[in-house]
């Protein structure tokens, strides 16, 4: 059954809504991300691939990468190249930190997020990330966590 969720009152469209982690969710942010003129403007400053592998969810063990840098940013399946951070949680925690029900830097701090990699490299990259949350909310508007 496809669910579709409204836009607006007045303009009558509806969207799809995509279940999170679904590869329907990673095409819509790959597109997303493809389109941010920020990311991509960031992508000249920054330089840093981060994978994320989110386990124990509806799709198994998920795993997604972000890669910015020589002036391109691109997201998408499949572990970053190179790697210079990577964040492993249970679909538990993703939902809870997508959803705003976690803060994000609780869940490190309580381990709920096993962080290795550069931690330099991804305090250097917080501008890439800022851009990126305003990223993933067009796309959280549409995104169903059951």
């Amino acid at each position: 059954m496809t669910k579709f969720v409204g836009i607006g009152e007045h303009t009558g469209q509806t969207m799809r809504v995509i279940r999170y982690l679904s590869l329907e969710w990673l095409d819509a942010l790959t597109a997303e991300v493809a389109a941010s003129t920020e990311l991509q403007a960031l992508a000249n400053q920054h330089t840093i691939g981060v994978t994320q592998v989110v386990t124990d969810g509806p799709e198994g063990t998920v795993v997604y990468h972000l890669q910015v840098g020589d002036g391109s940013a691109t997201f998408g399946a499949g572990s970053a190249f190179p790697e210079d951070v990577r964040m492993e949680q249970t679909w538990e925690t993703a939902t809870a930190v997508a959803t705003g029900a976690l803060n994000a830097q609780e869940a490190f701090i309580k381990g709920r997020i096993l962080l290795t990699g550069s931690q330099q490299k991804l305090m250097e990259s917080q501008p890439v990330f800022a851009a990126l949350d305003t990223v993933f909310r067009t796309v959280r508007e549409r995104t169903e966590y059951a």
